[in-house]
């Protein structure tokens, strides 16, 4: 039920984008390159600070894969889509009889780093009583499962990721203080793709190359006047919205397209402006711009996986449960034992 929000994996450095595309050449980017540099081997919290879409677990990931705990488990949790009413367990694990519907002690997330990483995804949503147990792991090095009265020892290092203002919650007591001193020992801020423009191009050829192979298909490289016209853009989605910008060109097989609906999202942030609008409704707008993938792009994916959901999901890079969300969405049902068929594009 969970798949997709907890994972423990080995990292390939391979897998990872290279560092002129993940930290690119803006001044503040490559200070957060020779801070990373600092802390790789050492056992210091890290918190990464970014707007969502920025990379963080891949700024996560980079850590650790440079790090000697390269080939113990990196493992992912993201504390804001998991319940909090499972979180504990998922995290501390559990033993025999204490989660109903379950006959069997499980592992925690904790317990599967065992001298890894654990990455704590959006860690500002997690609950205040969990917070306690999460600052004891991070002071001592201890933790217990639930309905175990033994404490354990990890030695996992713990890096945590939020998109947030922590100040903020912690002012209003949403968030330990001193949970905060203690995750924050090394900050990485992490810039939104607005202040980073720049890096577009080479960011573009990145994803160009590897869309291209995941998708099974040739791409030219993008033209200067689309170029121009992703520079012109605020990017609300960061790199995760130029990505599937990237996407939508490689499995339409034009620019076209893509660049017209862009250049349609610009006009019509610029006459909203224009009316001086109330800030909620460029928010809305906003978001509406970088919403991804299209309707034409999971429509095509669709039909060439002849309608499985699960292999487009893996295609399109989102979980199975966005993609069905997404699906509702743009009111697009796959073909399925007594569905109807694919809607033309």
């Amino acid at each position: 039920m969970l798949s997709g929000l907890t994972q423990s994996f080995q990292i390939d450095g391979t897998d990872l984008p290279p560092d002129a595309v993940l930290f690119g050449c803006t001044a503040a980017m490559r200070e957060v390159r020779g801070k990373i540099d600092c802390v790789l081997d050492n056992d210091l919290p890290v918190l990464i600070r970014g707007e969502s879409g920025t990379g963080k677990e891949l700024i996560a990931r980079f850590l650790h894969t440079h790090s000697k705990r390269r080939t113990a488990p990196f493992v992912r949790i993201n504390c804001a889509a998991v319940p909090s009413r499972l979180l504990e367990g998922e995290l501390m694990g559990y033993e025999e009889g204490v989660v109903s519907g379950t006959g069997v002690a499980k592992c925690g997330l904790i317990e599967l780093a065992d001298s890894g990483t654990l990455f704590l995804d959006e860690i500002g949503d997690m609950e205040s009583a969990l917070q306690r147990k999460v600052l004891r792991l991070l002071q001592d090095g201890l933790y217990s499962r639930l309905g175990e009265c033994e404490e354990r020892q990890s030695r996992a290092r713990v890096i945590s990721a939020t998109n947030s203002e922590m100040e903020e919650a912690v002012g209003s007591r949403a968030f330990r203080r001193d949970l905060f001193y203690r995750i924050e020992v090394m900050t990485l801020s992490l810039l939104p793709l607005r202040e980073r423009k720049k890096d577009i191009p080479e960011l573009c050829s990145y994803f160009m190359h590897r869309l291209s192979k995941r998708f099974g298909k040739c791409a030219d490289p993008l033209s200067p006047s689309s170029l121009s016209l992703l520079m012109q853009w605020d990017w609300p989605g960061n790199i995760r919205e130029l990505e599937n910008w990237v996407a939508r060109v490689i499995v339409l097989g034009s620019e076209k397209l893509p660049s017209q609906e862009l250049s349609s999202q610009m006009a019509l942030i610029q006459a909203a402006r224009g009316r001086q609008p109330q800030l909620g409704r460029l928010k809305d707008v906003s978001r509406r711009a970088a919403s991804a993938p299209s309707r034409e792009v999971v429509l095509r994916v669709l039909q060439a996986n002849h309608g499985n959901r699960r292999k487009t999901a893996e295609q399109l890079n989102m979980s199975y449960r966005s993609l069905l969300y997404k699906l509702r969405e743009l009111d697009v049902q796959s073909r399925r034992p007594g569905h109807k068929e694919l809607p033309p594009l």
